[in-house]
This record gives C-alpha cells, sequence and structure tokens, in this order.
C-alpha cells in the first residue's frame, strides 16, 4: 500500500472540502488516515489462497467417517463498501462446514473472516471469499457462510434508513441443496 500517496490525496481531499489541512486538528490527518487504511484494508494485500495458506493450519478430525457439521456463529467483523467507501458495521458472520478427514483451528475461522472483511468488499463477495477460503484451507468442497449487517451507505447517508440490515448466504457443496444443512447458519429474524 502506498501510505505517502494515500497522504497526499487525502491533504488534497481536505482542501476539496475547504479545510485547511494546516489547522492544528487537521495536521496528522493525512498520516493518520495513511496507517489507518493500511490496518483496515490489509486484507487487500492478499489473495484468497494466501490467506488460506496462512490461517490453513489443520488437524486430524475426530471421526474422519462423521457427517456432521462444524458451526461457528456470530464471528464479528467490519469492512468498507467499495462504492461510497462507506463502513459496513454490526456484521455478524456465521460459518459452517463439513470436515473430510482433517477440521481447521476455530480461531482460524474467525481470523479468515476477518482477513477477507479488511479489503474494498461487497457483502455477497464477502460470504463467497469466506466459504472459498474456508474451503481450500479446511480441505473441504461443504462450506457455508450467512451474513448479516449495517451498510452506512444507508443508514447514515441517502436514505437514511438506521435499522436496515442486509442479510446474504453462500452455500457450496452439500449446503447447496440440503435445507437441514442450509438452516445451520441462518439468521433468526
Amino acid at each position: 500500500m502506498d501510505t505517502k500517496a494515500i497522504e497526499y490525496h487525502v491533504r488534497g481531499l481536505l482542501e476539496a472540502i475547504g479545510e485547511d489541512p494546516d489547522r492544528e486538528g487537521l495536521r496528522e490527518t493525512p498520516q493518520r488516515v495513511a496507517r489507518m487504511l493500511e490496518e483496515v484494508l490489509e486484507g487487500t494485500a492478499y489473495s484468497n489462497h494466501e490467506v488460506a495458506e496462512m490461517f490453513g493450519k489443520t488437524f486430524e478430525a475426530p471421526d474422519s467417517e462423521s457427517n456432521d457439521a462444524i458451526i461457528m456463529k456470530d464471528i464479528t467483523v467490519f469492512s468498507y463498501c467499495e462504492h461510497h467507501f462507506a463502513l459496513m458495521y454490526d456484521m455478524k458472520v456465521n460459518v459452517a462446514y463439513i470436515p473430510h478427514g482433517r477440521v481447521i483451528g476455530l480461531s482460524k475461522i474467525a481470523r479468515i473472516c476477518d482477513m477477507a472483511a479488511k479489503r474494498l468488499q461487497l457483502q455477497e463477495r464477502l460470504g463467497k471469499d469466506i466459504a472459498e477460503i474456508i474451503s481450500e484451507a479446511a480441505g473441504t468442497p461443504d462450506v457455508a457462510v450467512a451474513i448479516c449487517g449495517s451498510h452506512s451507505c444507508m443508514t447514515a447517508r441517502g436514505i437514511r434508513n438506521v435499522s436496515s440490515k442486509t442479510y446474504t448466504q453462500t452455500f457450496i457443496g452439500q449446503f447447496r441443496n440440503d435445507p437441514d444443512l442450509k438452516s445451520l447458519v441462518r439468521f433468526e429474524r
């Protein structure tokens, strides 16, 4: 990430909106924004494959003949909408997968969700990214991801509908056609 270019453009943005980037409260804002973007968009530096390798430590499944799903719910993430640079917040991610001989460490599931969210995103793509990464990292074709989130492009601007929530679901493998498996990750409304 080119933090010097970000600093330059943030300074220009401040000037463009009529602010004085040299006033006391704004003097270091370009540097702060550059550091913030480097942190909150860290996932931009990695492909889905690289994230899967980064967090792909697996262990032998306790019962490799079992068809039981592993489910993790209410993983908290946030992201930024690629259309408005607006915050997508109060996001909860539910993930389920069926192990095929190996299980992934539980903390790795949350880390994968977090890293995939640290990109300019669409909620729909975020679910697909998480499913693809979990599938590769855990070595399974059977993954489900459900996301519920608020979007400040809806709540803080435009229509300003503060109570709206967006729900997305991604199902691959056995989850695609099995209603009972799908129900494992769905949000109660």
